[in-house]
């Protein structure tokens, strides 16, 4: 996640707060290398897990901090999943969770000349 898109979420926190946020079970700090602490999540099958809370509805992921579409943050910044560290905004998927929470979509930002 670029510096500019990091800014941007942490004005938002929309998919935290839209999106079930599952991955494999070994990104646990269970197992040998994983980093996301294992009393966040929940298993939803032999081998994936969930954050708590985003297995449920309303969705919310225990995690993030603050007000959705005000300052938000996630308390396990450095530990969170690969299915965090991959969602990117200004995409299709960011503008559907904004939308569900009122927000309007991103717009792109300006590329420096």
């Amino acid at each position: 996640m670029s510096e500019s898109t990091s800014d941007v979420c942490q004005d938002c926190g929309a998919c935290c707060a839209h999106y079930r946020v599952s991955f494999y079970w070994g990104e646990s700090d269970a197992h040998p290398g994983g980093t996301v602490p294992r009393h966040l999540t929940i298993p939803i099958t032999p081998h994936r897990i969930a954050m708590r809370g985003t297995e449920q509805s309303p969705v919310r992921c225990v995690a993030l901090e603050g007000s959705v579409g005000g300052k938000v943050g996630c308390t396990i910044y450095p530990q969170r999943s690969a299915t965090c560290r991959e969602f990117t905004a200004y995409t299709p998927e960011c503008a559907k969770a904004r939308g569900a929470h009122g927000l309007a979509p991103l717009a792109e930002p300006a590329l420096a000349s």
